[in-house]
């Protein structure tokens, strides 16, 4: 695996891990504002993505842009979707037109000594029961490596639409 550069600081680990399946690598640089949250370029390793990065008005930006946990939303709305796919198959449940939504929100953590995310993940599953839609949803957090790469660390709320 190549090094990843986070706004100037290259981090190499050599191997994302042992059996991987697929590794993304995406480069961040930094734009006129000296770094990528706030004026950044995201680059794939194969040219696939290509994004300018600003900060959202909300958190003092000019927007015009994506950023990060916009990223990380929609990273995770997809994997949890494709885990929801897959539990729904195996327990031969029609999932189709089933949708979910993740909300990302950042904030201070600590007293203020550095920022947190939490994730609410929002899943419509029409014409499945709710008590089945809500069995699956639970199956679908145990099996989406986003929801393992999260838990015990970020609080994540599972809604079923």
């Amino acid at each position: 695996m190549k090094p990843v550069a986070l706004s100037s600081i290259a981090l190499s680990s050599g191997s994302a891990g042992d059996g991987d399946l697929y590794v993304a690598s995406v480069s961040v640089s930094g734009g006129a504002a000296g770094h990528g949250r706030v004026s950044g370029l995201a680059r794939s390793d194969d040219g696939a993505l290509e994004l300018e990065l600003r900060m959202p008005p909300e958190l003092g930006g000019h927007g015009g842009g994506t950023n990060p946990e916009q990223l990380f939303a929609a990273g995770y709305a997809a994997c949890f979707h494709s885990a929801l796919k897959l539990v729904a198959r195996k327990a031969r449940q029609d999932s189709d037109g089933s949708t979910v939504t993740a909300e990302v929100g950042i904030g201070p953590i600590n007293g203020g000594a550095g920022y947190g995310l939490q994730v609410e993940l929002v899943v419509s599953l029409p014409g499945v029961e709710r008590a089945v839609a809500e069995e699956l949803v639970a199956k679908a957090h145990e099996v989406c490596p986003y929801s393992n790469a999260t838990r015990g660390n970020i609080k994540v709320d599972l809604k079923v639409a």
